[in-house]
């Protein structure tokens, strides 16, 4: 049996052999959803790492669970899940989503596929291009690109897909910058196209942090005729604006002008400053909250759920993603290599469900 590494080595050659073609957009409609049509998801991209640790986590009333079917009980459907290139660690490359998208398919939850064109983080501040394609000619980048993604969607069969994450700024620099938009775009739109080859019923989104440059970004890719189904944005407050009622006026008038779709693919919130471990958390500090969101359990509750119902009131809305509700401190206490995000999850530091997972109750869709 092939490790991982050398799994997605072989992954990576066998992207560059290929070659295949591309054909032109199908004219897929956006259509408006059904109450359970609507995304309720989460990223749980770390749970095998959780599993592998021997982490429990519990029901509100301290009762051990099993995470996913514990999750689909609350009203979650969709489990996002990020694939790294080539990871130097054993989380995150072929082997492990593969292994994660198994579990998340026997519980009867759909698979959210989100691609880092890259063997790290890929996010607005980093896209740095795998180091398999490093040095690459853009022809031959843009090759290896497609068919990467075409062998990730014959093999994994996602329900929703992004290619790149938060790609303000592009994708495999320093080729795909946005600066290169005509390159950039070109990369986007091949990849797009060879989802709908390979899995015509796959939802295509394209995910940016914030909605303040959305407007820009999906007026450049209509403009290269980029063709995807859903617009998706990352949404915390504290890094896109502080008040939430801004949220749903921001989405109406990304689907006035575009008719497409719109999920919030991330979001989270704290429930307490403090911490459960010895890594250095994202949010820490009284000036990253929202006035009348204490970081409290109640507090992380109302805000998700006036998020929420911000994507539900709005015409576009197709639902919304939280950010590793699973990232809790399971390397203990001492870690100073574990979660920078225990104090955001939504598990206590005893791993106790927190009041925030009534946000996913579907019934939250028919209560506006």
């Amino acid at each position: 049996m092939l490790s991982s590494k050398s799994a997605c080595i072989l992954l990576s050659f066998l992207t560059i052999l290929m070659g295949l073609g591309c054909k032109k957009e199908s004219n897929n409609q956006t259509k408006q959803p059904v109450a359970d049509s609507l995304i309720r998801g989460i990223d749980a991209s770390f749970l095998s790492e959780a599993w592998k640790a021997g982490t429990t986590y519990k029901d509100e009333s301290g009762n051990p669970v099993d995470f996913l079917p514990f999750v689909k009980l609350k009203g979650v459907n969709t489990i996002r899940v990020r694939i790294w290139h080539t990871p130097s660690g054993r989380f995150s490359n072929f082997e492990d989503v593969a292994f994660l998208a198994e579990q998340i398919r026997k519980n009867g939850l759909k698979l959210w596929l989100c691609i880092h064109y890259s063997d790290w983080w890929a996010d607005p501040a980093n896209q740095k291009t795998p180091l398999a394609w490093s040095g690459l000619s853009q022809n031959l980048l843009k090759d290896s690109l497609v068919n990467y993604t075409r062998i990730l969607v014959r093999e994994l069969k996602p329900d929703f897909i992004q290619t790149g994450n938060e790609i303000n700024g592009g994708m495999c620099w320093e080729e795909g910058r946005i600066a290169n938009e005509g390159y950039f775009f070109g990369l986007l739109k091949a990849a797009n196209e060879a989802v709908t080859e390979e899995k015509p019923d796959c939802k295509r989104l394209i995910h940016i942090a914030g909605y303040d440059k959305a407007d820009w970004f999906f007026g450049k890719a209509l403009s290269y005729q980029v063709p995807y189904d859903w617009m998706a944005i990352s949404y915390y407050t504290y890094w896109h604006g502080k008040d939430p009622e801004n949220l749903q006026p921001a989405l109406d008038g990304l689907f006035s002008k575009y008719k497409k779709g719109i999920v919030i693919a991330e979001t989270a919130y704290p429930f307490t400053l403090s911490w459960n471990d010895w890594t250095n958390n994202v949010i820490g500090d009284t000036s990253q909250l929202s006035s009348g969101y204490p970081a409290t359990p109640l507090g992380q509750k109302e805000l998700l759920i006036r998020i929420s119902k911000a994507v539900y009131s709005s015409q576009g809305g197709r639902g919304f993603c939280y950010w590793a509700p699973e990232w809790v401190s399971f390397y203990g206490p001492q870690s100073n290599k574990g979660s920078s995000w225990e104090n955001q999850a939504l598990f206590d530091f005893s791993n106790k469900a927190l009041p925030a997972w009534e946000a996913f109750n579907p019934l939250l869709k028919t209560q506006n």
